[in-house]
């Protein structure tokens, strides 16, 4: 490996036969992962409570439902996964999707590079508990992504006195992790499991680039 410098820049020229494994390994993980993952569900299941809180974002809201639009997008960064993965931080982009079936002609741009998907729902209202299947199939089944990119979160409102029974739900969705959210009594064990979410997203995405490094050099 030899550097020359000229008009003040550096040209680095590289023998090839030093792209080792252990060199790819350690370039890679010089950046950041990156994750983008889909909260969807019903409307007015509390989606975007759930993301201000889980993205630290602060939102004047006032008493009166105002549903999303279209899909709102939050970014942040997770450090101290405490996953298998080599990579202790992510850059995360949660996407608040609308509940309203009116944009379900944009859900396949939505789904585009997506790296995981949250359904939430609201477990007291049974009309909630079929839908689900609906997300599961389209977001989910459609992609298949691996059960470590999926969360289920049973949210409970404010006031519902939460039931942390594990909902009757189809066959196919009990293979999936689940969460019960109450952010008025639990809200830090909340994050830590959604903390414990985006570290399995993570150790999934480094292994695909370790799979595709390889690759390269083999």
């Amino acid at each position: 490996m030899t550097c020359l410098k000229s008009k003040n820049r550096f040209v680095l020229r590289l023998n090839p036969s030093l792209f080792s494994q252990s060199f790819l390994g350690y370039s890679s993980h010089l950046k950041m992962l990156k994750a983008k993952i889909l909260l969807i569900g019903p409307s007015e299941c509390g989606k975007t409570v759930l993301a201000n809180f889980l993205s630290d974002t602060v939102e004047t809201i006032g008493t009166d439902y105002s549903p999303t639009q279209g899909v709102r997008i939050l970014e942040f960064e997770s450090q101290n996964l405490g996953s298998g993965s080599k990579d202790s931080a992510c850059e995360v982009e949660l996407w608040d999707c609308a509940g309203d079936f009116k944009f379900e002609a944009c859900w396949p741009a939505l789904m585009k590079d997506s790296n995981g998907v949250v359904i939430v729902f609201n477990p007291d209202i049974p009309s909630h508990l079929k839908e689900v299947e609906t997300w599961y199939s389209t977001f989910i089944s459609s992609q298949s992504l691996l059960p470590a990119q999926c969360l289920l979160i049973a949210h409970h409102k404010p006031g519902s006195g939460a039931d942390t029974s594990h909902p009757q739900l189809a066959s196919q969705l009990n293979k999936l992790p689940l969460i019960h959210s109450n952010l008025e009594e639990e809200a830090e064990e909340v994050r830590h499991e959604f903390q414990r979410y985006l570290g399995n997203v993570a150790q999934t995405l480094s292994e695909t680039r370790e799979r595709e490094e390889m690759s390269i050099i083999a």
